[in-house]
């Protein structure tokens, strides 16, 4: 469901792959956080920060990821590192790597272009919010 909604968001509503990631988790999860904000805040991460690095569908993630689990700030939040450290590695495998210049040669798709990376992004983080919200209730 996550994936729909992101994959939305990139393909229709024009967002890099980490504003997609984020705005469809905002939406998703009602993460508190308002659209023009919620986009503009993680804008430079498209294209792997514009140079290759960081994959932006992964940036997009882990800023969801915080929304949602950090209860003030991250280091004294318990389980927030080892969350992070669990769904960066869940994303490498689902992606074949975390920068953009890994993930983009093997993923694009011309006229779709990265919305395969954008629809493996969500469905991880996806997977851990859920687990989030479930140890939670």
């Amino acid at each position: 469901m996550l994936a729909d909604v992101a994959e939305k968001y990139f393909l229709e509503g024009d967002f890099n792959c980490a504003e997609s990631v984020l705005l469809a988790a905002k939406d998703v999860y009602e993460l508190g956080l308002d659209q023009e904000s919620c986009h503009r805040l993680v804008s430079a991460f498209g294209g792997g920060m514009g140079c290759g690095l960081l994959c932006g569908a992964i940036a997009g993630a882990m800023a969801a990821l915080g929304q949602q689990a950090v209860t003030c700030r991250a280091h004294v939040t318990e389980g927030f590192k080892e969350l992070c450290t669990g769904m960066a590695a869940d994303m490498e495998a689902a992606l074949g790597g975390t920068n953009c210049s890994v993930i983009k040669p093997a993923l694009f798709v011309e006229g779709r272009r990265c919305a395969e990376t954008v629809r493996r992004a969500a469905d991880v983080l996806e997977k851990h919010m859920d687990a989030l919200r479930a140890a939670k209730d």
